[in-house]
């Protein structure tokens, strides 16, 4: 076991100059996009369509990342590596067709929703960029499918690098086409970074790699099964998206002038160890953890868990000292430019504590959730996610008469610690069943 946990941590290790560059790609891009076409009827059009497909998306994506995917290959590899093919066949197949379907109900209902809201130009802008939108959404599902089947086969550096070549090509693209194309060149450029990552780890896997799909509809117990945790999983992150929206309705009540952004901006920057986090450590537990529940049930994966929880809370713990005590100069430096004044940074900087206080509950959190994952214990995501919203409106209503502003943030906070003490003695409880060496959702 502590061989297990060592090869975690160092190819979670290995991972992290690769998913800063991606990360640091991710950050650079918004800016470059203030820079090439500033603030306009146009630019506010892209982000509207951006956030209604994104959302759509959104659970799309989630199907394949971090997900009951790779607990399901791993018992199959354990139990009969024969079927692996015909089990990825069938899923990559339903991937397309349900991916497909659902971009063209998206496409759809986006068609009918810009040409109510807008007219003219802007109209014309907006349905210009459906198309590659629609694309992006399936090919980003494609490229998550086959970045969770190279994890769940132990091959983490390949997704890893899918991310910043996925970025630089948008980057290129937009820039090379901007002047010609406005700013329907940005949905244009994701959808070539998307297609360019797809396709590079579609290579990876079925070439060097030599993972076999066997293309089919057939839906063996292996593929039910997925799909049964899938939707709990889908379900789960569904209900928990809620949460920003009534977090940005909570912050109108505060009466702070720009409070939302001032929330958003300040969750942003605490949130990146855990982001670093996200696409590091976790994708290589969860892999690990789904082996172990394969092979030697229940058990280990409990106490890996519990001392990888031991680990993220050090680890964030320090990072979280750490951007405190550099919170203004931090602050100063990454948002006092431009519009942004200096009493807004300030703000700021009062905020961020608040959040702060979250990071190591939040990254207990992550990691318990991956270990309920493991376990095929993802039922439980709807009813967390479920608990997670009620407990955001009820600690912001009781927060924000109190601490203003800063009381939503902290709400976000205690959230996390209510949600990451539940998840964990509900491992506790289904790792301690009789018939956990063959829990089954």
């Amino acid at each position: 076991m502590r061989r297990t946990e060592g090869s975690i941590v160092r190819t979670s290790l290995l991972l992290v100059p690769l998913q800063v560059t991606f990360r640091a790609g991710e950050a650079l891009l918004p800016l470059l996009l203030a820079a090439w076409f500033g603030r306009s009827a146009a630019t506010d059009v892209y982000y509207f369509a951006w956030a209604t497909f994104a959302l759509a998306g959104s659970l799309l994506f989630s199907v394949h990342q971090d997900s009951a995917l790779v607990p399901i290959l791993a018992d199959l590899r354990a139990r009969d590596p024969k079927r692996v093919p015909e089990v990825s066949g069938s899923l990559f197949a339903h991937t397309l067709v349900i991916g497909a379907a659902l971009s063209a109900a998206i496409a759809i209902a986006a068609t009918l929703l810009f040409r109510i809201r807008y007219a003219d130009t802007e109209r014309a802008i907006a349905l210009w960029m459906i198309p590659p939108f629609a694309l992006w959404l399936l090919t980003t599902a494609v490229r998550t499918f086959f970045g969770g089947l190279l994890n769940a086969h132990h091959l983490f550096f390949f997704p890893a690098l899918g991310g910043p070549l996925a970025i630089a090509t948008t980057i290129a693209v937009v820039d090379a086409t901007r002047a010609r194309l406005g700013v329907v060149a940005v949905p244009l450029g994701s959808l070539a970074g998307e297609i360019v990552a797809a396709a590079l780890l579609a290579w990876i896997a079925l070439g060097p790699a030599k993972l076999r799909l066997r293309l089919s509809f057939a839906r063996p117990e292996p593929v039910r099964t997925f799909a049964r945790l899938a939707a709990s999983e889908v379900g789960g992150a569904a209900v928990t998206r809620i949460n920003p929206l009534v977090d940005q309705l909570m912050a109108v009540l505060a009466g702070v002038a720009g409070g939302g952004t001032l929330l958003r901006l300040s969750g942003d920057v605490a949130s990146v160890p855990t982001s670093l986090l996200q696409a590091t450590l976790l994708p290589v537990l969860l892999s690990h953890l789904a082996d172990a529940y394969a092979t030697r049930g229940a058990e280990p994966v409990c106490a890996t868990a519990r001392r990888a929880v031991g680990v993220v809370a050090v680890v964030l713990a320090a990072a979280a000292a750490f951007v405190w005590l550099v919170r203004r100069p931090l602050l100063r430096f990454v948002f006092l430019h431009g519009r942004m004044d200096e009493e807004a940074v300030d703000e700021l900087a009062a905020l961020l504590p608040y959040h702060l206080v979250g990071l190591v509950p939040f990254g207990a959190l992550l990691v318990l959730a991956r270990a309920h994952v493991a376990i095929r214990n993802s039922r439980i995501m709807l009813g967390m996610g479920a608990l997670n919203a009620v407990l955001n409106a009820a600690f912001n209503v009781l927060l924000l008469p109190v601490l203003g502003l800063a009381g939503i943030a902290l709400s976000t906070s205690c959230v996390y610690a209510v949600v990451a003490i539940v998840f964990w003695f509900e491992l506790r409880a289904v790792t301690a069943r009789p018939d956990a060496a063959s829990y089954r959702s």
